[in-house]
């Protein structure tokens, strides 16, 4: 996902995310490691779109602060 399309969401939609994504990529982590999977781009994309999201959740506490 995008940043400007993280933006939008809710910080409540951004912590659904952030804990489906992060199931799902431990699961294909370990997916990985056992066999490899189909698309090893994948696992690079699932953490960069988590790291955006905790750099959106982190901007946001901020600007409450």
């Amino acid at each position: 996902m995008k940043m400007s399309e993280l933006k939008e969401l809710t910080t409540s939609e951004l912590n659904e995310r952030l804990e489906t994504l992060t199931k799902n990529y431990e699961q294909d982590k370990i997916n990985h490691a056992v066999s490899s999977l189909e698309s090893p781009a994948k696992l690079r994309q699932m953490r960069r779109t988590i790291a955006r999201i905790k750099t959106v959740l982190v901007m946001r506490q901020s600007e409450n602060q």
